[in-house]
Formats: C-alpha cells, sequence, structure tokens
C-alpha cells in the first residue's frame, strides 16, 4: 500500500506550491472564474484565507468569489478524505480494486510470456533444422550462415523480452496487498494527514485528490480515483466559513455557510 501511495503521488511539485504554507495551492480553484485559490494572510497574522487570484490581482468586483477561511477550509477537506478514504472498509475495498487491477496486468504479461516462449521455441526449432542441413551436407555453411544469423539475433531479443516480462509478472505478484497489512495503515494514515510535514501532507491528498472548486460557499471535490463503496468521484459539500471583502482597509463579515445538497 505504501508503494501504491508513493506512485500516485506526484513527483515534485512547483516550486512556489512546495514553498506555499497553505495545505490546497495548487489544486483550489475558482468556480466562478476558474483561477487558481490562492493563499493569503492578513494583516494581522491571526486569520489566513483563500482568495481566487482574480479578485486578488484586479480588486472586489472582479470576480464573485468571497474569501474562503483556510483552517476550515482545508479541515474540510482532510475530513472528506477521513470520510470516503482513510476508514478500514474503504481501504479494504480499495485494496481489493488495486489488486484485481494489478491481477490483470500480470495476466496480460503471462499471456505475453507464453507467446514470446512459443516464439523462442520455434525460433530454436529453425536453427536446428539449419544446423542439420549442414552436418547432412545438403546446403553449405556459407549458404546458411546469413539466415543462422538473423535467428540467433531475433532469439537474443525474444529472450531479453522473455526476461522483461518474467520480471513484470514477479513484481506483481509481489506487489499485491495484503488487506491485514491495510488495516494497520489506516491510523498512520490519519496520523500523516494531521501530523506530517507540510510537503507530505501536500503531496498526500494530491494522490487522492485531483481538484478543489470552490463556487459561493459551495466545494466540489473531483477525486484522482472512484472511491468504494458507493464509486464517488466528484463530491460537494458546504464551504464552512466565507467572508466578504471590502479590499484593503475594507471589512470583512462572516456570511452563512451553506447547506449539504
Amino acid at each position: 500500500m505504501q508503494s501504491l501511495l508513493k506512485s500516485r503521488a506526484p513527483a515534485c511539485l512547483h516550486p512556489k506550491r512546495a514553498a506555499s504554507h497553505f495545505l490546497l495551492s495548487g489544486i483550489a480553484k475558482c468556480g466562478y472564474c476558474g483561477n487558481a485559490l490562492i493563499g493569503h494572510d492578513g494583516k494581522s497574522g491571526q486569520f489566513s484565507y483563500y482568495v481566487c487570484g482574480t479578485l486578488l490581482k484586479k480588486g472586489a468586483g472582479a470576480c464573485k468569489a468571497k474569501y474562503i477561511n483556510s483552517r476550515k477550509f482545508e479541515g474540510l477537506v482532510i475530513d472528506k478524505m477521513k470520510e470516503h478514504i482513510l476508514t478500514e472498509e474503504n481501504l479494504r475495498e480499495l485494496v481489493h480494486l488495486v489488486n484485481e487491477k494489478m491481477d490483470a496486468a500480470s495476466q496480460e504479461y503471462r499471456s505475453q510470456l507464453n507467446i514470446v516462449t512459443e516464439e523462442i521455441v520455434k525460433v530454436n526449432r529453425r536453427l536446428d533444422r539449419l544446423y542439420d542441413a549442414v552436418e547432412t551436407s545438403s546446403l553449405s555453411l556459407d549458404d546458411l550462415a546469413p539466415r543462422i544469423k538473423k535467428l540467433l539475433a531475433d532469439r537474443d531479443k525474444l529472450q531479453a523480452k522473455k526476461l522483461e516480462l518474467e520480471w513484470h509478472v514477479k513484481e506483481r505478484k509481489l506487489e499485491l496487498a495484503d488487506i491485514t497489512t491495510v488495516e494497520q495503515y489506516v491510523q498512520d494514515l490519519h496520523s500523516l494527514l494531521n501530523e506530517s510535514p507540510l510537503a507530505e501532507r501536500k503531496s498526500f491528498i494530491r494522490s487522492f485528490v485531483k481538484e478543489v472548486m470552490v463556487t459561493g460557499n459551495k466545494v466540489l471535490l473531483n477525486y484522482t480515483i472512484l472511491l468504494p463503496p458507493k464509486g464517488l468521484i466528484t463530491e460537494e459539500a458546504p464551504v464552512l466559513s466565507t467572508v466578504h471583502y471590502g479590499g484593503e482597509g475594507g471589512t470583512r463579515t462572516p456570511t452563512p455557510c451553506g447547506t449539504r445538497s
């Protein structure tokens, strides 16, 4: 399971996103204009928000988006991940789906391996017939040398392909996740989301959340995979806290959060 999560995590983050102390930078977007939601610290340093990039750059009126309380917004996404990913039931089903996919890949490799093995047998038979022809003097070695050379080259390629396929079959067998082992990861993964360094938490979230789109007081989570047991790929939930913002020196007034539809 650890290798699965590692393989799903991005190889690297954009330097600006990696340096940002906002957990959802890079995946949070404005549902009105499609621009990124940018982490923004208040002047006092006591509060922080996610702000539509259009609104932040062009000022009030440029976009209908509101400032979103960063702590509650990030907490909402983490809670949804715990609800739909980091439970024993969901992880069991997820492992089952992953195993099925990996086993299907293994079967394909085994099928290709059988074909390559049969081709090697055919090439060896052809070589044997040519060697027999040389021994019985029905044909000279000079006549058969080009054909023998080509068949030897073909066999070398097939044997190399066979080794590669055998490695893939073995690798798939070793990587099949064990459900009992996965159960031990549940608490560790909860701790990872709550206590790990920011870079690790960002990477983990991006393993399962492709995009978080905010429109008004609603947030739409777009997952990277179908999540068991209901096959969710998107989910709508209320943003817990938004604020109106009147620009520099303006006022901030909390607005009611929406209801889940």
